[in-house]
């Protein structure tokens, strides 16, 4: 029911509210010390009413991060590619589901995000203990876990809208806190990750 609301919400932005709100957020995420530090970010291309994240990935770019995007996969899990600029990506119709953007080039294999110093995930909300509620695919549990069994610890970041970051949303066990949430007037962190 809280992804149904929160969904709802973001129907209603307006396409130049999304690109203002984006804008916005890459300013605010391009100061984080992680991202400022990091060589490698794993980052993602968002789709429809999700905050925009082109310009960050443009940005992390031209500062020589290298950045892995996912390519969903027939199981939802999330193989990984290069972003080189716009013209890298392809959008992809996945049965069943949403048309996502891509990276057109090689393919690294699931694991390549085990070589990130950041992570940054899409998400619907978090909450006041970093815990975030995602779309209900599984695709990002997945490497989350993944990170978990190679002793990985990249940072982990969402990026939302301001009024996604909310009291409490359901959690398992399996489920892991962010270390930070960026949205479009500022950053939260969660020492508890």
């Amino acid at each position: 029911m809280l992804r149904r609301e929160l969904l709802g919400v973001r129907s209603r932005w307006t396409a130049d509210d999304i690109r203002e709100a984006g804008r916005e957020l890459a300013e605010r995420a391009l100061e984080l010390p992680e991202l400022t530090r990091g060589r490698t970010v794993a980052a993602y291309v968002s789709v429809g009413s999700e905050p925009c994240t082109l310009a960050l990935l443009d940005a992390l770019r031209a500062r020589g991060v290298r950045v892995l995007l996912p390519a969903l996969l027939p199981d939802n899990d999330l193989d990984w590619g290069e972003y080189t600029g716009p013209d890298s990506l392809t959008q992809v119709e996945h049965l069943g589901k949403m048309a996502l953007f891509e990276p057109s080039g090689t393919r690294l294999g699931p694991d390549a995000v085990t070589a990130a110093d950041v992570v940054l995930l899409p998400g619907l909300a978090v909450d006041a203990r970093g815990m975030r509620l995602g779309r209900g695919g599984g695709s990002y549990d997945r490497v989350l876990a993944r990170l978990e069994r190679a002793d990985a610890h990249p940072r982990l970041v969402v990026l939302l809208y301001d009024t996604e970051v909310v009291a409490r949303v359901p959690a398992e066990a399996h489920d892991r806190p962010v270390h930070a949430v960026v949205t479009p007037s500022g950053v939260r962190r969660f020492p508890l990750a």
